[in-house]
């Protein structure tokens, strides 16, 4: 069975990180880029993306804000906020306000952020699958339903 390729979207406001990114993953997993928030989500309303990578400090909107602004319209992709700054309430936030899963640093060591893209897909495609498993089973239960009422009434 063929391994699916993951579909990464990673945002970030500096061109050159955005072409290391590519440079460093692209063999390994479809990435997708955007150089702002609105520009990232353009991409989400038009391709699936699996893992969202978003740099915390962008001129106009933060990673976090990006993230928050998603969570109604686009709640499956995991989220992953990169920062080259370490600062301890970003991080709350990310968690409590961005639902992030994990949170990296800047330079990243490249074999740490395929890790995190792989993990966060595991958690985004047994995501999937329970909501597959849990649609058929309120399937399942309507038609029981139906059956019963219907011996009830025969």
């Amino acid at each position: 069975m063929e391994e699916q390729k993951i579909n990464v979207l990673y945002i970030d406001d500096e061109p050159n990180n955005i072409v290391s990114f590519k440079a460093a993953f692209r063999r390994v997993f479809n990435v997708y880029s955007a150089e702002s928030a609105e520009e990232g989500t353009k991409v989400l309303e038009q391709e699936e993306i699996h893992v969202i990578l978003s740099d915390q400090r962008m001129p106009k909107t933060t990673g976090i804000e990006f993230f928050q602004s998603i969570l109604e319209t686009h709640p499956d992709p995991i989220r992953i906020l990169i920062t080259g700054y370490t600062d301890i309430n970003a991080v709350i936030d990310a968690i409590n306000l961005g639902q992030v899963y994990k949170y990296l640093t800047k330079p990243w060591i490249e074999e740490e952020v395929k890790t995190s893209i792989r993990n966060s897909f595991e958690v985004y495609d047994l995501r999937m699958k329970n909501k597959e498993l849990t649609q058929k089973l309120l399937e399942a239960n309507e038609k029981l339903e139906f059956l019963a009422r219907q011996n009830l009434l025969s």
